[in-house]
């Protein structure tokens, strides 16, 4: 694909499914994006281009590859989506190497990779939600088969550009004045979805349409909330425990053929990101004296299937 004019120098930082996706959809419409990721990856993209195969096209997008973090030297942008887990340790091995102008735009799970990331660096970061259903079924291959949006905020001049940015390449875009409250809305269906999927090795229709997968997400819900409320999160366009499980509801049916994240992990044998979801519960909820129980019963039995 030509490279067109007036792009930013893009790295991504994590070429999973999420950075091969959003970061492939960048460098099919022009953009001059490195992705930084492992060498099992880099040297299946080296040899013929990352293949994006979405709902809309498969295609080969031709893209610069490499294993050293070193690569993302004086970019103007870098997405960050290495796993939840990494960012700490990533962020310190990236700083040396970032422009002080440098934007970081984490695509990450979570609700807290801002606060990780400006603990170490002084360039401005902003967090996006991400709503994508994609794998990597092999080096250098992402399957979408679900959305494929972001929300980012608050509104500021950078997070304008980022969204036009992203815009150009086809990636639906929205900026939100309440970005916490997004992070937390999008935290709410990763709790409710991603270890049970795992755990009962489900992808998301079959949760939908089980009674009893669908009782367990409400208690789930209903614990995240509760946690929610203490911490004085305002939750845009969720009134009621009905509406977050309506919400569920709809990313379930919106993503129905994906498993989660946290299944697709514990399938490959990697360690997974339950700390900065139901273990974030968890703990916030101790720290504010609510009970989780049922979080801390699926925080648990995902650790324990990663210690096998």
């Amino acid at each position: 694909m030509r490279q067109q004019e007036n792009w930013p120098r893009i790295a991504v930082v994590g070429a999973g499914a999420v950075g091969g996706y959003f970061g492939g959809l960048l460098a099919r419409a022009g953009a001059p994006v490195v992705m930084i990721g492992r060498k099992s990856f880099v040297e299946a993209v080296k040899t013929q281009g990352i293949f994006l195969d979405t709902l809309d096209f498969k295609e080969f997008v031709p893209v610069e590859a490499s294993t050293e973090l070193g690569a993302a030297r004086g970019v103007d942008i870098v997405l960050l989506c290495v796993k939840t887990l990494d960012t700490a340790a990533t962020v310190r091995e990236l700083a040396p190497h970032l422009a002080p102008e440098a934007i970081v735009l984490s695509l990450q799970n979570g609700v807290d990779s801002v606060e990780q990331i400006q603990a170490t660096v002084k360039n401005a970061a902003f967090q996006a939600v991400v709503y994508v259903a994609a794998s990597v079924p092999e080096p250098g291959r992402i399957k979408h088969v679900g959305r494929g949006d972001l929300v980012i905020g608050p509104e500021t001049e950078q997070t304008k550009m980022l969204a036009a940015l992203v815009a150009r390449a086809g990636i639906p875009c929205r900026i939100s004045a309440n970005i916490d409250g997004e992070l937390w809305t999008k935290l709410i269906w990763n709790c409710a979805l991603n270890a049970i999927s795992a755990l009962g090795r489900a992808k998301y229709r079959r949760m939908s349409e089980n009674p009893d997968a669908r009782q367990l997400m409400e208690t789930v819900i209903h614990e995240v909330l509760a946690v929610a409320n203490a911490a004085r999160v305002v939750l845009p366009g969720i009134a009621d425990e009905k509406a977050a499980m309506a919400g569920a509801m709809r990313i379930a049916t919106q993503m129905a053929e994906a498993m989660s994240s946290t299944a697709q992990d514990l399938s490959r044998g990697k360690f997974t990101e339950i700390d900065s979801l139901n273990g974030f519960i968890v703990r916030r909820g101790t720290e504010l004296g609510i009970a989780t129980p049922v979080n801390h019963a699926l925080f648990t039995l995902v650790k324990l299937a990663e210690a096998r």
